[in-house]
């Protein structure tokens, strides 16, 4: 629940009766729900742009690296596609590509020239591009999945701790009919009332943020088989290009 909504919600109805007449400690716990809701929002607002830019990216950088047959052009270019995650990947592969064939991933006027006379390197070597780029998918990953542990707590924990405030809530308001000793309706429904506004406005954070970590966390891993695909398509490719298998056979030979 974004703090637009909650202080709406806190405004309709008996909602204000609950909240005049809940304790310090449901207070408490409403005032860590509102911190978690705004901090729930913020992150999903946030990867859902991120995902959205990166899916734009991704398709700007399969349609150029598609244009050309030469898997090192867009590298040799020196373009650039900041936010595509394949991109990422690219670059990785394309760097430890140009150190295993040239000695250095340094491009520059003479780069065509050097790889043009560059012998093929190895399949050991070309084990060595395929490890660069599984980092590479790795590493991306693990930045696309930052801050997601904060909308899995807020799924988890706040439900639990809006019945803390509850329990804690109904604990002290039937402790404080047994001291007055005035066990009606009358005395308990506002000790009753307050508590279980906790438990709704736990609900009403928990409740977005499931809908919201269970899309983003299907795109996320989306993103990552995206990775993983691309990452086999230009091994794929660097082995067609730039692959001496016949290395491995003279070595058995000898």
């Amino acid at each position: 629940m974004s703090p637009l909504l909650l202080s709406n919600f806190l405004a309709s109805g008996g909602l204000v009766f609950a909240f005049e007449h809940a304790t310090v400690a449901g207070k408490v716990v409403l005032l860590t729900l509102a911190i978690g809701s705004i901090f729930s929002w913020s992150v999903m607002i946030t990867k859902m742009r991120v995902i959205r830019f990166a899916r734009k990216q991704t398709a700007r950088f399969l349609e150029a690296f598609r244009q050309d047959r030469q898997p090192l052009r867009l590298f040799e270019r020196n373009a650039r596609f900041p936010g595509a995650p394949l991109f990422n990947v690219y670059r990785a592969g394309c760097e430890e590509m140009a150190f295993q064939m040239l000695g250095s991933a340094e491009v520059d006027e003479t780069f065509r020239a050097r790889l043009g006379t560059a012998d093929k390197i190895s399949p050991a070597q070309m084990n060595a591009v395929s490890a660069a780029m599984e980092r590479a998918v790795g590493e991306t990953a693990l930045e696309l999945e930052s801050q997601m542990i904060l909308l899995a707590t807020a799924v988890s924990g706040s439900p639990f701790l809006g019945l803390l405030g509850t329990v804690w809530g109904v604990m002290d308001a039937f402790t404080g009919v047994a001291e007055a000793g005035a066990p009606n309706l009358a005395s308990m429904a506002p000790g009753v009332s307050g508590a279980l506004i906790t438990t709704v406005t736990a609900l009403c954070v928990a409740i977005p943020a499931m809908f919201g970590y269970n899309f983003l966390v299907t795109s996320i891993r989306g993103i990552i088989v995206e990775m993983d695909n691309f990452a086999a398509e230009l091994a794929s490719e660097f082995e067609h290009k730039y692959v001496d298998h016949n290395v491995r056979e003279s070595a058995f030979r000898k």
